[in-house]
């Protein structure tokens, strides 16, 4: 069973052959873990990589984000099936490709209040939490207990709860104004520009910075030589 239905998202077709996933670590150059999703799919040198492209990807990408507690992870590994992570891994890519087109839509800009239409499936997929409180422990001697919220994982599908509420945080906490995509002619990557000035243009400078650099240097070479000719 479908857990949105279509025509909430607009589900993408996976073209496994163009994407590959090498369990290489994931990129966290957004400023916004909202944004690190959507950069689960980059090209952060010339091929595609999809770190998410099956169930264990998306059990990889969520501990490296810290989203979701290690021993939740170790437990869904042990009770799920494969096919079962693969599903919700489907899930989160079509997730991730719908939020995606919202970010590139209103990015550069303030959100507006007629946006929240849009976003009717995330709140659908808010909707679907099921957390409660609890007192703990608190190791300090101003206050022995703390109540702190806990989620019952109940099913993989769980899992894409706390990616729903990154993505949340982003839509109410972030200035739209100030999500930029890397100006890198083949770079896929989203941040939040937080700069003095918000002047960041590059996902990284050890990345897309050096190479515009080089590529610049190049291009003033060669017009010296073709002056000098």
């Amino acid at each position: 069973m479908e857990l949105y239905g279509p025509p909430a998202w607009d589900r993408r077709s996976h073209n496994g052959s163009s994407v590959m996933n090498q369990r290489l670590p994931a990129i966290f150059i957004g400023d916004a873990l909202g944004l690190d999703f959507l950069n689960s799919l980059a090209t952060p040198v010339d091929t595609a990589i999809d770190w998410i492209n099956d169930g264990e990807g998306f059990l990889n990408w969520l501990e490296q984000a810290h989203l979701v507690p290690g021993d939740v992870l170790a437990d869904m590994r042990m009770r799920a099936l494969p096919a079962e992570l693969d599903k919700v891994a489907d899930q989160a890519r079509s997730l991730r490709e719908w939020f995606r087109g919202f970010v590139h839509q209103h990015k550069g800009r303030p959100l507006r209040s007629q946006a929240l239409a849009e976003l009717e499936p995330l709140n659908r997929l808010l909707e679907r939490d099921d957390t409660f409180s609890r007192i703990t422990p608190r190791p300090t001697e101003l206050a022995p207990f703390a109540l702190q919220s806990a989620r019952r994982w109940h099913t993989p599908d769980t899992l894409l709860l706390p990616v729903g509420e990154a993505l949340a945080q982003l839509v109410c906490t972030e200035d739209f104004s100030h999500v930029k995509a890397c100006e890198g002619p083949a770079c896929t990557l989203l941040f939040a520009d937080h700069t003095r000035g918000h002047a960041r243009r590059w996902c990284s400078m050890a990345l897309c910075g050096n190479r515009a650099k080089q590529a610049a240097h190049r291009h003033r070479r060669k017009t010296q030589r073709a002056s000098a000719e």
